[in-house]
């Protein structure tokens, strides 16, 4: 079906509901290289407003990608909840953005309508959102999850603790740990991507992490971002593993281009409850997206990347994950090209994955060759944390050695938490202040002075 508006006598016409999305998105980068953005400002607002009276119900009869093609169509449309769908299935796309904005429109009525939103329906109006609409609706739903702590409570903010190495050195990760954990970092995860993938080297960084979580008793959870099928290995070799990664993608292509399927990661979802190693929890996927990663493996079928981006959290959604975070401007400028891309971005994903049920942080980043700067990942951290993200990374000095890209420190989730008003998971605050890390307020005391940590971290230094 072909769209179109008209504008002072010209007429902009759509060939088809994934053009109409693509015309009408925010201008990006990774949209022009595909060739599917808005030739101009007109054109986009001539699509915003085509868009604005397409029914939700298109959605579920128009698809963008052929169901017979694509097991993530399938997924979308076999798991959609008709009832739950029925309340806001008489609007439109423009209806369905002053519904999310208006007053009466709160935490409870979005959580009872969750399973009848599809991804492109959220991506849809997104596009007619503003920024501070996107921050205003995905604060008003929060996204709880459970493992060893509680992640995503109102008012608080999480830190995956993640001290990557170049040469995967123990020492050099346990100094990092030990650093993060002294600035009251590593609530949501003590999270390492490893230099090597080889299942011996997963191995002894899964036990590092476990000996020291188990050492002081730390209600936390450890992950090594590996690919699910060295994780695999490591459940049957008998590896500690807490949560089980999968980057993910919104098409079966770019998924099969990660080596994934929805059969393998059911497989390792089930391997991982297997072990019942959460204490108040047992949910135990963690997610990382990415918006460009479809169309840098040529596999998004001419969908815009946010639409792409938003399909990914319907994968999320179905192996209800712990942990869920868009690594916002780590794939390059080819897709968000400058600090305005790369806000506008973040912002996105996380209101869409929160309007779709998924816990989502976010990895405020981007790298060195990008049109962006520090001062904009402030901009983006702010804006996240009013809107109620629930995490974000803790990177010493916010520069990782080993993917070589810019990310936020420790410091910056000090600051966020402290102009914000946010706190820690309470397990983890409680934790910290038994340790004598936080005081009864949960600010740092005087260098941090927790003495079974500075033990440890005596032990390491003698060791090197």
């Amino acid at each position: 079906m072909s769209y179109a508006h008209t504008i002072r006598h010209r007429t902009h016409r759509f060939a088809d509901l994934k053009a109409l999305l693509a015309k009408a998105g925010p201008l990006r980068s990774g949209d022009q290289l595909a060739g599917i953005a808005a030739t101009s400002e007109e054109e986009r607002v001539a699509a915003r407003l085509a868009l604005a009276d397409v029914p939700l119900r298109r959605f579920l009869t128009e698809t963008l990608i052929p169901y017979e093609r694509d097991e993530v169509t399938r997924l979308i449309l076999d798991t959609h909840d008709t009832s739950a769908f029925a309340e806001i299935g008489h609007l439109t796309v423009g209806e369905f953005r002053d519904w999310l904005l208006h007053q009466s429109t709160d935490t409870a009525t979005l959580m009872r309508i969750t399973p009848g939103l599809t991804p492109e329906m959220v991506a849809a109006v997104s596009k007619l959102l503003r920024n501070q609409d996107l921050i205003a609706v995905a604060r008003k739903r929060p996204v709880i999850t459970r493992f060893r702590n509680t992640m995503g409570l109102p008012g608080h903010l999480g830190v995956r603790l993640q001290p990557n190495h170049a040469t995967d050195d123990p020492r050099g990760i346990a100094a990092s740990m030990l650093d993060g954990l002294m600035y009251g970092c590593g609530d949501a995860l003590i999270g390492i991507n490893p230099a090597s993938d080889h299942p011996h080297a997963i191995g002894d960084l899964l036990r590092l992490v476990d000996e020291l979580r188990q050492r002081h008793d730390i209600p936390t959870q450890s992950c090594v971002l590996t690919h699910v099928t060295t994780t695999l290995a490591a459940i049957e070799q008998g590896a500690p593993v807490d949560l089980v990664f999968q980057s993910i993608a919104g098409t079966e292509a770019a998924n099969a281009g990660f080596g994934i399927s929805l059969a393998l990661l059911e497989e390792a979802h089930q391997a991982g409850r297997s072990l019942q190693r959460g204490t108040v929890g047992q949910q135990l996927m963690y997610f990382e997206t990415g918006q460009g990663s479809a169309l840098s493996a040529d596999a998004h079928h001419g969908v815009d990347q946010q639409t792409c981006e938003v399909r990914a959290y319907a994968v999320a959604r179905h192996f209800d994950p712990f942990l869920v975070n868009t690594v916002v401007g780590f794939i390059g400028p080819e897709y968000l090209y400058d600090g305005k891309q790369i806000i506008r971005a973040g912002l996105e994903d996380h209101c869409c994955g929160k309007l779709l049920g998924v816990p989502m942080g976010c990895d405020i980043c981007y790298t060195n060759h990008a049109e962006a700067d520090q001062d904009d990942m402030d901009t983006l951290l702010t804006l996240l944390g009013v809107a109620g993200v629930n995490f974000i990374m803790g990177v010493p000095g916010a520069d990782d050695v080993m993917l070589n890209y810019q990310s936020t420190s420790f410091h910056d989730a000090l600051y966020a938490r402290e102009v914000l008003g946010l706190q820690r998971a309470p397990e983890f605050e409680a934790w910290l202040q038994r340790m004598g890390v936080t005081d009864a307020r949960g600010g740092l005391r005087q260098a941090a002075l927790s003495q079974p940590l500075l033990a440890d971290a005596r032990d390491w230094a003698g060791a090197a």
